[in-house]
C-alpha cells in the first residue's frame, strides 16, 4: 500500500484512501460544473472538442485544485466515437461506423498486472461472441500532470472490439455483459493490487477521456484530444469538486452516461433497494445473461457512479434514457400540481417501481446515439442553463457564458426549472421540449388505465369492527415494559396529542451518550442522525412542503426490467404511519393479491444474549416460511410479552430482518410492518423507516394519548379520536422534518436510507443487524441489548405495579438520568466568579471533570510528555486574541449574558460572536469606563434578523451561516414566548412570532 502524503490515510494503488478509523469513503461528497455541446445537425468537427474543453476552462472555479498546482479532484469529456480519427490513428481495419467499439481503459502500471487485464478482455470478449481487433496506447503528456495525481496515474490504454451481432443494441447489451464479466474478474485475482484497472467506457457511439488534471488541461494530456481528425457532434463536459474526498481517477467524470453535479442523499437505501430486487431482475433483451450483470452496483464507488450502474441497467434493458431519467429522479406530482392525468399516471405507476434517487442535482446524459440532455431535481437545488444558437448548437451548462456566443447568433436562453428536462434528439436534428418528451413517454404505455384499475388502497379493503377500550393497569405494565417515563408523557406526548406539533426544547443536552449511561436505555437513543450541510443544503419543510411526500406502497415488488398493469398491485399508503383501524385493515385484508403474515417479536429473557440472537433467528426463518407461503406483508408485533418473553428491541428486529432478507434474495418479496409499543416519539418512527420499515403502527403511544384524552391530562381539553388524529399529525409533520435535516423529500426515498450513524454499537451487531451503517467508535454487542431489555422487564412485572420511572433525560430531576450541568456546579462556578478565587474554580472545574463520563470527550487523555521550555512559549496576551467564543445569538441567551461575553472577549483582545440575532446599536459605541460591548464577529444566517448596514460595518470578521450547528439540517429558531418586545426590535421582527432561520438555499 501506498502512504498519502499527509500520512493520515493509507490507500491502494489507484490512490483510493481505505477505511481507517473514524473516516469511511462511503461518507465522501462533491459538488461540481457540469456542461455539454451538440450540433443540431449532427456534422462531426473538431471545434466541438475545443468548445468541450473551453466548457471545462470556463467551470475551472468549480474544479478544485491541489496543492501541487496541477492535481484536480477530476475532469473529463464524453465525446461522440470519433471515427474518422480511430481509422487513421490504427494499425489495423475497423468494421463501419456502429460495429466496432473502444473501450477506454485505466490499467495497472505494473506490465504483469496490466496484461492480465488485457488477456481477461481478450478472452471474455471472445467468449460472448465479439472480435477483439488489438489495443492502443494513449499518447499522455505527463507534466501536465502534478505529484499528487502522478503518484496514483494508472496506465492508458485502448481497445478495439468488432461486432458479431444483427443491430448495434445488441452489441451494446454485449458489451456491458463483457465488462461486467472483466470486472469481476479482475476483482477476484488474488494477492495482487488490482485497484487502478478500471473501464472508463466499452462502447460503439461514445469514449471518454477524463483524469486527474486541470480542466484546461485536458487536451494537452491527452494528445488525441489535439488532433484536427478528432471530429465529434457532441460531447458531455464535466468539473469535479470534491468537498470532502480525496481525488481518484476512476470517480472522475463523466462516467457511461452521466455527469452530475450535486449529492444523491439516498444512496445507502438506493443501493440496498437494488440489491433486494437483483433476485427479480429478467429481461428479454439479455436472457440468462441477466446473471453475469450481477451485482449490477459498484459499491466502492461514488454517487453518480452507482446512479450510472443503474441508468446503464434501465436503458440496457430497453427503456429510453429520458425514460430511465424520469423513474430515477422524478419531478414532484402531487395533487396540489398541475399536469396531465397521463404524466401524473406515469410517476404514480413508476413510484411503486423505485423510490427517487433524491438529494440536489443537475444531471446531463446521453445514450450516445438519440438523446443527449439535461435534468434538475424535484427542488431545482442546482443550476443549469442552456443557450440554442442560430447556426445550430446547443450548449448546456452550470452557467451561462461557458462558450462565447455572439449575441446577434443567440436564438434561444434559458434555465432548467425543478423537475424539468430539456433533450437534444440528436436524429431528429431538434431541440424537444420538456411537456413534448414526458407526453410521449407517458403515454407510450397504459399507465393511466393500469394505475386506475390496480390501485389498492387501505380504504378500499375489509376493516374488521372492534372497540377502542384500554385497560389502564394492562397499559401501566407495557408503558414500563417499553421504558416509557413520566417526563416523555409531559414532555413529548402531551404536547404533540394537544397541538398537533412536536414540541420545541432549548438547546444545550447534557444528558450522557446511551452508551455511558448506567440507566437501561432504547435502541434508539444509540443512533444519532446525520445532517445536510454546505454544498448539500437540507429542506424546508414549511416552505417546500409542496415537493414533499408521504405517499409509499406495501406489498410485494415485480420486475424492475419489464412493465406490467400487475406492477401497480401494491397497497398504495397516504403515510407509513397506521393507526389501530388501518392496521385491522392489513390484518383482515379481502383481496387476492395481498396476504398478510403476524411474526411475533419476543425473546426469552433469561437467556440473555443467546435468546435474543436465536429470537432474531427465529423471526428470519419464520419470514421465510411466509413468503414462501405466499405472504405478502409481514407484521412485526412485540407486544406478546410474558413473565418469561420480553420485546425485541423494534428498531433490531425491523433492522436485522430487513438485511437477512436482502442478502437471502427475498426482500422485495414482501413489505415490512412493525406493530409496535416502543416507538412513541418522531425520531422513533425514523429510525424504524430508514432501517427497513414500509409501515409503523405505535400501538401503545395511541392507547397512551387515548387515555390521557379520557382522564383530562392534555395541556388542551380533546376527544380522544381528537387526541389521536391530533397526535397522528405530529408525527407526520416531524417525520417530513427529518426528511428534511437530510435533504430528502420523500418517504420512498427516506425507506431504508439508514442515514443514522451509530454511536457505542460494536463492529459484529452492526455488520449483521445494522448493515452498512456507520458506527465510528465501536461498542456493545447483543448481551447488552438484552441486559437493558431485562431490566425494563423486570420493571414491568414487578408486585405491586412500579409507577413510570421519572426519567430526567431532558430535564435534570431527582432520581432521574445523571446530567453534565449541575445546580451545584452552577453554583461553585457563580461563587468562583463573584470571589475571583481560582481556588474556587478549580473545585468547580474538579465538579465537572472529576466524574463518571458522560461524553466521548471525557474517555479522552493527553499524553505524558515533556514539558515545554517556557521561554519557548508565546506570551498570555498573544494566545488569548486567538480566543473565539461560541455564536450565541441575542435571545437564546439574556442581554446580560450576552453582553458580559462580548466585554470579557474584548478585553482579554479575543472576538465574541454576535449569532444570528443581530446586536442592538448603542453597543457598537465604547462605554465611558472603556468597556467594548460590539462582538467582533457578526453573524449572517438565511433568515437575516437584525443585519442592517450598521451592524455589517462594526464588524471585524463576517461569518456566514451554511448550517446550524444548535439544530443541523433545521435552521434555527426562535420560540415566540422569548421573541420580546426587545428582541423583536434587534431583529426587526414582530414579538410573540416564533422566528425561524430557514435552510440556506
Amino acid at each position: 500500500m501506498n502512504n498519502r502524503a499527509n500520512n493520515a490515510f493509507q490507500s491502494n494503488k489507484a490512490g483510493e484512501p481505505l477505511a481507517f478509523g473514524l473516516y469511511d469513503p462511503r461518507n465522501d461528497r462533491d459538488s461540481c460544473g457540469i456542461g455539454f455541446i451538440a450540433d443540431l445537425d449532427a456534422r462531426p468537427a473538431h471545434s466541438l472538442v475545443e468548445k468541450g474543453v473551453q466548457i471545462l476552462a470556463s467551470l475551472e472555479h468549480r474544479c478544485a485544485i491541489g496543492a501541487d498546482g496541477k492535481t484536480s479532484d477530476g475532469a473529463g469529456l464524453m465525446l461522440q466515437l470519433p471515427d474518422g480519427f480511430f481509422r487513421k490513428t490504427v494499425p489495423f481495419d475497423l468494421p463501419p461506423f456502429g460495429e466496432y467499439a473502444v473501450g477506454q481503459l485505466f490499467l495497472p502500471t505494473d506490465p504483469r498486472d496490466a496484461e492480465t487485464c488485457l488477456r481477461l478482455i481478450r478472452e471474455t470478449a471472445e467468449r460472448e461472441g465479439c472480435r477483439f481487433l488489438g489495443d492502443r496506447d494513449v499518447p499522455v503528456d505527463e507534466s501536465c500532470m502534478g505529484r499528487l495525481a502522478a503518484q496514483s496515474a494508472p496506465a492508458f490504454k485502448q481497445v478495439f472490439v468488432a461486432s458479431s451481432f444483427a443491430n448495434e443494441s445488441d452489441f451494446v447489451r454485449r458489451l456491458y455483459v463483457v465488462r461486467r464479466e472483466v470486472e469481476k474478474a479482475v476483482k477476484a485475482v488474488e494477492n495482487r493490487d488490482m485497484s487502478q484497472f478500471y473501464v472508463c467506457s466499452l462502447s460503439p457511439r461514445t469514449i471518454v477521456y477524463k483524469g486527474l488534471v486541470a480542466g484546461s488541461q485536458l487536451s494537452a494530456f491527452y494528445r488525441d484530444l489535439r488532433d484536427a481528425d478528432f471530429a465529434v457532434a457532441f460531447c458531455i463536459a464535466h468539473s469535479r469538486y470534491s468537498t470532502n474526498t480525496l481525488p481518484t481517477w476512476r470517480m472522475a467524470q463523466p462516467f457511461r452516461y452521466v455527469a452530475h453535479n450535486g449529492e444523491i442523499n439516498t444512496l445507502r437505501g438506493n443501493v440496498n433497494h437494488i440489491r433486494a430486487m437483483e433476485p427479480a431482475f429478467a429481461s428479454d433483451a439479455f436472457g440468462a445473461d441477466i446473471e453475469k450483470l450481477k451485482p449490477v452496483v459498484d459499491e466502492t464507488g461514488s454517487d453518480t457512479m452507482i446512479f450510472d450502474n443503474v441508468l446503464e441497467l434501465l436503458v440496457s434493458a430497453g427503456r429510453s434514457v429520458p425514460h430511465a431519467m424520469m423513474m430515477m429522479v422524478p419531478e414532484a406530482f402531487g395533487d396540489k400540481f398541475v399536469m396531465s392525468e397521463d404524466k401524473r399516471a406515469f410517476y404514480e405507476y413508476h413510484a411503486a417501481l423505485m423510490e427517487p434517487w433524491d438529494g440536489p442535482a443537475a444531471m446531463v446524459f446521453t445514450d450516445g446515439k438519440t438523446y443527449i440532455g439535461g435534468l434538475l431535481d424535484r427542488n431545482g437545488l442546482r443550476p443549469c442553463r442552456y443557450t440554442i444558437t442560430k447556426d445550430g448548437c446547443v450548449i448546456m451548462a452550470s452557467e451561462t457564458g461557458v462558450i462565447d456566443v455572439a449575441p446577434e447568433n443567440v436564438r434561444q436562453q434559458g434555465k432548467l426549472t425543478p423537475g424539468k428536462m430539456f433533450l437534444v434528439d440528436l436524429r431528429q436534428h431538434r431541440v424537444v421540449s420538456d411537456s413534448e418528451i414526458k407526453g410521449k413517454i407517458s403515454r407510450q404505455s397504459p399507465y393511466r388505465h393500469w394505475v386506475r384499475d390496480n390501485r389498492m388502497q387501505l380504504h378500499n379493503l375489509y376493516a374488521p369492527q372492534g372497540g377502542n377500550a384500554v385497560d389502564a393497569a394492562k397499559l401501566l405494565k407495557t408503558q414500563n415494559e417499553f421504558g416509557y417515563t413520566d417526563e416523555e408523557l409531559k414532555l413529548i406526548v402531551n404536547p404533540m396529542a394537544s397541538n398537533a406539533q412536536e414540541p420545541v426544547g432549548s438547546m444545550g443536552f447534557d444528558a450522557p451518550l446511551a452508551v455511558l449511561s448506567h440507566r437501561p436505555q432504547l435502541l434508539f437513543n444509540y443512533f444519532k442522525q446525520q445532517f445536510a450541510q454546505v454544498t448539500n443544503p437540507p429542506i424546508d419543510p414549511l416552505r417546500e412542503e409542496l415537493v414533499m411526500s408521504l405517499m409509499s406502497f406495501l406489498g410485494r415488488e415485480h420486475n424492475l426490467l419489464t412493465e406490467t398493469a400487475g406492477h401497480f398491485r401494491r397497497l398504495k399508503l397516504s403515510s407509513p404511519l397506521l393507526d389501530a383501524d388501518s392496521l385491522a385493515h392489513l390484518e383482515h385484508i379481502a383481496n387476492d393479491d395481498v396476504k398478510s403474515v403476524r411474526l411475533s417479536a419476543v425473546f426469552e429473557v433469561k437467556q440473555g444474549g443467546k435468546g435474543l440472537k436465536d429470537a432474531l433467528n427465529r423471526l428470519v426463518a419464520d419470514a421465510e416460511k411466509a413468503i414462501a407461503n405466499g405472504a405478502d406483508i409481514l407484521i412485526l408485533g412485540d407486544l406478546e410479552f410474558d413473565a418469561e418473553h420480553a420485546p425485541i428491541p423494534s428498531l433490531l428486529a425491523v433492522s436485522g430482518l430487513h438485511h437477512a432478507l436482502i442478502r437471502k434474495g427475498l426482500r422485495h418479496k414482501a413489505g415490512i410492518v412493525i406493530e409496535t409499543g416502543e416507538a412513541r416519539e418522531v425520531i422513533h418512527f425514523a429510525q424504524l423507516i430508514a432501517f427497513g420499515a414500509n409501515a409503523v403502527c405505535p400501538v401503545t403511544a395511541l392507547q397512551t394519548v387515548r387515555v390521557m384524552a379520557e382522564t383530562a391530562a392534555l395541556e388542551k381539553n380533546k376527544s380522544p379520536e381528537e387526541a389521536v388524529g391530533a397526535y397522528m399529525t405530529a408525527l407526520k409533520k416531524g417525520l417530513l422534518k427529518c426528511f428534511s435535516r437530510v435533504g430528502i423529500s420523500t418517504v420512498r426515498s427516506f425507506w431504508g436510507s439508514q442515514v443514522f450513524e451509530a454511536v457505542g454499537l460494536g463492529k459484529d451487531l452492526i455488520d449483521e443487524y445494522f448493515t452498512g451503517t456507520a458506527s465510528g467508535i465501536g461498542g456493545i454487542g447483543l448481551d447488552d441489548i438484552a441486559a437493558e431489555s431485562a431490566a425494563r422487564h423486570a420493571r414491568a412485572f414487578e408486585i405491586p405495579a412500579e409507577p413510570l420511572d421519572v426519567g430526567g433525560f431532558y430535564r435534570l430531576q431527582r432520581g432521574g438520568e445523571e446530567h453534565l450541568w449541575t445546580p451545584q456546579a452552577a453554583m461553585k462556578l457563580r461563587k468562583a466568579v463573584r470571589e475571583n478565587s481560582y481556588a474556587l474554580y478549580k473545585e468547580y472545574s474538579s465538579t465537572v471533570d472529576d466524574r463518571e463520563p458522560l461524553t466521548l470527550r471525557h474517555l479522552l487523555r493527553f499524553k505524558e510528555t515533556a514539558p515545554v521550555d517556557i521561554g519557548e512559549v508565546e506570551p498570555v496576551e498573544n494566545i488569548m486574541k486567538r480566543f473565539v467564543s461560541a455564536a450565541m445569538s441575542m435571545g437564546s441567551i439574556n442581554r446580560e449574558t450576552h453582553e458580559t461575553i462580548a466585554i470579557a472577549m474584548n478585553r482579554i483582545g479575543g472576538r465574541s460572536n454576535s449569532g444570528e440575532g443581530g446586536e442592538d446599536p448603542y453597543r457598537f459605541r465604547e462605554r465611558p469606563n472603556g468597556d467594548d460591548l460590539c462582538s467582533k464577529i457578526k453573524q449572517i444566517a438565511s433568515g437575516r434578523f437584525g443585519v442592517t448596514t450598521e451592524y455589517l460595518v462594526n464588524a471585524e470578521e463576517l461569518q456566514i451561516k451554511l448550517a446550524q450547528g444548535a439544530k443541523p439540517g433545521e435552521g434555527g429558531q426562535l420560540p415566540a414566548h422569548k421573541v420580546t418586545e426587545e428582541i423583536a426590535r434587534i431583529r426587526h421582527t414582530v414579538s410573540g412570532v416564533s422566528l425561524i432561520s430557514p435552510p440556506p438555499h
